[in-house]
């Protein structure tokens, strides 16, 4: 664990601003957000049996009972595992489908319990969420100008905006365009891939709602704060999943990853070198 303890009776947001200033608020987030990109990237083995514990969990929320678990040691490994399962433009269709036949697919279902939990933790932070698309703009000129985080602090952008692009925007671009859209790419290109979650590399979110809390910014209700440490504990210790109803197919983080700064990023965001990672299996999707 690298959060301290939750606690249900959180300290009111208000209270945090009062003792600290938003200067020190936005280091204190820096760390935070320095600490899930650390697992983000990590090529430590899986924590296998707290990833195992925290999927029976989340899919108990489902009204499932625990998957069989199958690890493979990297995501070229478990493609004719996952043979089946939806792809996202499968799983589009079945919602849009005024009149679905048989029974909604798992990953949908998810999904759906995903949103809700994102949106039930932005209910629960003090200021306007950022999170939410209505919360992003400014009345004065349609949008808080894009600045480096003290400047835009200094330029009266609300820290609840510094902190979502410095955090949950700057994590997304290391972790998801960074890192799993090139290797996903790959991927794809011999076939559609079926809708996986990202393990560490889901980070971002993760993160996000982590850091307002720890910083006094937020209150849960205890079961969102539950259903989140279950994501949170899921990042820390495994990569890539897919979800099936009966087997669950989990991959091992990468023995090797190598990343460089993003040119003329403001929140240290990186993204990986050519060739810079390799699974345990040897596989090395990014050598072209």
């Amino acid at each position: 664990m690298i959060a301290p303890p939750r606690r249900h009776d959180a300290a009111e947001p208000k209270a945090a601003l009062r003792s600290k200033s938003a200067y020190g608020l936005w280091q204190e987030a820096v760390e935070i957000r320095q600490e899930w990109l650390a697992y983000g990237l990590s090529t430590q083995p899986a924590d296998r049996r707290t990833a195992e514990h925290s999927l029976t969990r989340i899919y108990a929320r489902l009204s499932r009972g625990r998957p069989r678990f199958v690890w493979v040691d990297s995501p070229e490994q478990a493609i004719p595992l996952v043979t089946g399962l939806p792809t996202l433009d499968r799983l589009y269709e079945w919602i849009r489908d005024p009149r679905p036949r048989g029974t909604p697919p798992l990953a949908g279902d998810l999904a759906m319990v995903g949103s809700q939990l994102r949106g039930a933790l932005s209910a629960g932070v003090a200021h306007a969420d950022p999170e939410l698309s209505s919360a992003r703009k400014d009345k004065r000129d349609g949008q808080w100008p894009e600045l480096p985080p003290l400047k835009a602090i200094e330029a009266g952008v609300p820290l609840g905006v510094v902190l979502h692009r410095g955090v949950r925007a700057a994590l997304h671009r290391s972790l998801a365009h960074g890192f799993r859209t090139p290797v996903r790419n790959t991927l794809a290109g011999r076939g559609p891939v079926p809708v996986c979650w990202y393990g560490q590399q889901d980070a971002g979110w993760v993160a996000y709602y982590d850091t307002l809390y720890r910083l006094g910014l937020a209150s849960y209700r205890p079961d969102d704060l539950e259903h989140l440490d279950d994501w949170a504990a899921l990042t820390r210790s495994c990569g890539w999943w897919w979800p099936g109803e009966d087997v669950c197919v989990v991959v091992e983080r990468p023995e090797l990853v190598v990343t460089e700064p993003v040119p003329g990023a403001w929140h240290d965001e990186v993204r990986l070198r050519r060739g810079g990672v390799r699974y345990r299996d040897g596989w090395h999707p990014l050598l072209a």
